[in-house]
């Protein structure tokens, strides 16, 4: 098996902004772009210390406050060539104890922060010689029910909306793709999935028996922004280890399929 850090992308120098490229998918996303030579910079509402890239500390929400990260990063190196829309997230809440407010809050970061990421990057892009390419971190979430994040997931279902209609009305300078994750081990999975027994007994249910790393949504991510996938727009990469079997084949009798 070849081992990927062998691989180059042709991604040397490019300049790469991953939002919320910190922690967990992230900050793997922001470690596959450099191991490429990308230039990357980060941002987050919080800093990391020991960072070994460029940090804004910017909320997405704040359109504003985007604009104004978007036109300083391109002051400070001339232009921008990538954006990863990774910014996002919520806590487990029943919609039942949800408040308008909470609802709010999860749709503007993880729907309306990467559509105001996206316009901000888009300006200076369509003005550049060779344009840019958008990746949004979707997730599995916006295509199965996800009790306890009604609102989290009906935004990663308008990300996937968003992507497809931008691809449209950017083209042909800029591309947009979004990359469809699935579960993740990250720093924090036991808030997740519980402690290692409990991720050892979810992983043999994926197909590829594991979860994925941080680092697989970004190579998947580094590819979809690369020349490589030049003739690519408008797509949603599925990144979720085959998938998660339907519940039914834990108690069918049935052999044929299982």
């Amino acid at each position: 098996m070849t081992d990927p850090s062998e691989i180059s992308l042709g991604l040397r120098d490019r300049v790469v902004l991953v939002t919320g490229g910190v922690r967990g998918v992230g900050a793997g996303i922001s470690a596959v772009f450099a191991d490429q030579g990308a230039t990357v910079v980060t941002c987050a509402r919080r800093r990391v210390e020991g960072l070994p890239y460029e940090f804004h500390s910017c909320d997405v929400r704040d359109d504003e406050a985007v604009g104004a990260m978007v036109d300083t990063v391109v002051a400070t190196h001339g232009r921008i060539d990538v954006v990863v829309n990774n910014a996002g997230g919520s806590p487990y809440v029943l919609t039942t104890d949800a408040s308008a407010k909470f609802n709010r809050k999860i749709i503007e970061l993880n729907l309306l922060g990467p559509l105001s990421v996206s316009q901000h990057a888009n300006r200076h892009m369509q003005t550049q010689p060779n344009g840019g390419s958008i990746v949004n971190i979707a997730s599995v979430s916006g295509r199965r029910p996800t009790p306890g994040t009604a609102a989290y997931g009906a935004a990663k279902a308008g990300v996937e909306s968003l992507t497809s209609t931008l691809a449209v009305e950017w083209a042909p300078k800029v591309r947009i793709n979004s990359v469809v994750v699935g579960m993740v081990e990250t720093e924090q999975a036991d808030l997740f999935y519980g402690d290692a027994d409990s991720i050892a007994a979810i992983s043999a249910k994926v197909p590829l028996g594991r979860l994925a790393k941080p680092a697989d949504v970004g190579w998947a991510a580094a590819f979809l922004a690369s020349d490589a996938a030049a003739y690519i727009s408008g797509a949603s990469l599925e990144v979720h280890g085959g998938g998660e079997p339907p519940h039914y084949l834990d108690t069918t009798n049935a052999n044929a399929i299982k």
